[in-house]
Parts: structure tokens; C-alpha cells; sequence
């Protein structure tokens, strides 16, 4: 099927960006790598709505409140949980942050039923149960664990919190544009979304850290090929929701996982132990079963 094909593309390109961006951190700080994700990745999310435009001649988008508060509400949120994202990478390592990040699906199932009503299935809390197990069990502090990685455990379960809220607004903000063409509204939302976020985090980094800002120029070509990244992942992400439910798109963006584990363990030198191994199995487990409940 199509949706499967788009969801085992999107999710080795998100990893393949945060990777690029976790290599930034240093010069441009955590807020200008951000920065590249949306910014670098404008013109080519633009370029894939244009072709998405000429493919669908009967689409007629609605501008509305509604709209406007939720691609604001999911463009502020993905600006913090990137931001935390690259924070519990430097302090924890790329694979343990990417694990920790996954509480998304399960945090967005419950905003999902206490803000809209959407009931979970009985496999669905059993895999919330799981999950959070996985979850304790990869955080849980060694003796040898630093302050730092505690510190980054904490930075990546914020970001997939974060991320929960993000999901949950961008399906509103798709939702409130154009129903009736899922693909046009979920390619013309991340457009929205990345003008507001390049436009704000730029002013914001202009007040506060000019150097950010030069460090992200200097850095051009890298800063392209996570912006690529990030906007075809966002693209597939999207396009695979609006022709298959979330939970199956998010059983089969599990693959990030052990993908995220190899580049760790390829590019950064990263090696996980044995307990991380065994948390992160069972959380990419409860991932599935939350899904698929």
C-alpha cells in the first residue's frame, strides 16, 4: 500500500535530520539548529504544495479562527519540542533521546481523549502501559549515569510531550482548512507552519543570539540537507495520515527506532547497554500495541 511506502520513507528522513541537526548544535546552539529545520526547509515544502496544488484543481481552502489557533499552537509546539529534542540528544546521546521522544503517541492518545473525545481501546492503554515501562526502564539512572544523561532523559520525554501537542493541532489546523482534501490541507499547513516558525525564531535569535544566526549561514550546505530532510519527512508524514489512521501510520514509523540506533551508534559513537536495549524494545512494543489498540 501507498501509506506504508510514505511512512518507511518518512521515518529514516526524520533521523537523517536530526542527525544533521544534532551536528549544528555546537556551532549554532540548540535554538539555531532549530532554526535550519524550519527555515532551510520552507522553500522546499513550498515546492512540494506547489506540485500538490496542480494535483488537485478542486481544492478550495478555508481560512478561519480555528485554522489560525491551532497551525499556531502546532508551529510554537514544534519549535520547543525541537528545541528539547536537540538539548536531551547532547546530554543523553541521539538514540536514548530518540527512544524518550516516543511517549508522543501514547501523551497524544490521552490529549487526544480528555481534549477531543477520542476514545482508546482497551490494546491501546495496555500498550500505554508498556510503553511507560520501556520508558522507566531506559531512563532508570545507573551508577554510572551521569547528571546530564538524567537531565537528557527527562529533555526527551518534554519533547515527545511536546510532540503530542503538535499532532494533535496540525490534524485541527488540517481538519479546519480544507476537509475534503487531506493532502492539499496537511502540505499547505506545514507551508503555514514553517513561514511562522522561520519568521519568529529568526526575530528571536536576531534579538538575543545574532552569532546563532551567522553560525546557520555558515553552515549553508548542511543546513540544506536538514531542511530537505525535514520537509519531505514532514511531507510523507502527513501524506501517509491523510490515506491511512494515525495509529497504523505510527505502528509503522517505529522503524525510526533501531534506525535512530544505528546512526548513533555509526556517526556519534554511541553505545547502548544492555538495560537501554531491553527499555528500548519494550517501548518501541508498546508503541505498536498503543497503535494498533
Amino acid at each position: 500500500m501507498l501509506w506504508i511506502l510514505l511512512t518507511a520513507a518518512a521515518a529514516p528522513l526524520q533521523v537523517a535530520r536530526n542527525a544533521l541537526q544534532r551536528g549544528l548544535v555546537g556551532d549554532a546552539g540548540p535554538w539555531g539548529a532549530t532554526l535550519v529545520r524550519f527555515l532551510f526547509g520552507l522553500p522546499f515544502a513550498l515546492a512540494i504544495f506547489a506540485v500538490v496544488a496542480l494535483l488537485t484543481p478542486g481544492a478550495a481552502p478555508q481560512s478561519s479562527w480555528r485554522f489560525w489557533i491551532a497551525i499556531s499552537v502546532g508551529a510554537f509546539g514544534q519549535v520547543v519540542q525541537t528545541g528539547l529534542l536537540l538539548l536531551a540528544m547532547r546530554r543523553s546521546g541521539f538514540a536514548v533521546a530518540t527512544f524518550m521522544q516516543q511517549t508522543n503517541l501514547p501523551l497524544a492518545g490521552l490529549l487526544g481523549l480528555f481534549v477531543f473525545g477520542d476514545a482508546m481501546g482497551l490494546g491501546g492503554w495496555m500498550g500505554l502501559a508498556a510503553t511507560t515501562v520501556g520508558l522507566g526502564i531506559l531512563s532508570w539512572p545507573s551508577r554510572a549515569m551521569t547528571k546530564g544523561a538524567w537531565t537528557g532523559s527527562v529533555l526527551g520525554v518534554a519533547s515527545g510531550a511536546a510532540m503530542a501537542v503538535v499532532l494533535n493541532a496540525y490534524r485541527q489546523a488540517g481538519l479546519a482548512l480544507e476537509p475534503a482534501h487531506p493532502i492539499y490541507a496537511a502540505t499547505a499547513a506545514v507551508c503555514v507552519a514553517q513561514a511562522l516558525q522561520s519568521l519568529g525564531l529568526t526575530a528571536i535569535l536576531a534579538m538575543t543570539r545574532p552569532a546563532a544566526l551567522r553560525a546557520v549561514a555558515a553552515s549553508w550546505r548542511e543546513s540544506l540537507g536538514a531542511g530537505f530532510c525535514g520537509a519531505a519527512a514532514s511531507a510523507f508524514w502527513f501524506s501517509a495520515l491523510a490515506l491511512a489512521p494515525a495509529g497504523q501510520v505510527r505502528a509503522v514509523g517505529v522503524i525510526e527506532l533501531p534506525v535512530a540506533a544505528a546512526v548513533g551508534r555509526r556517526l556519534f559513537k554511541e553505545r547502548l547497554t544492555v538495560r537501554q536495549v531491553v527499555g528500548g524494545i519494550i517501548t518501541a512494543l508498546g508503541v505498536v500495541v498503543t497503535a494498533l489498540g
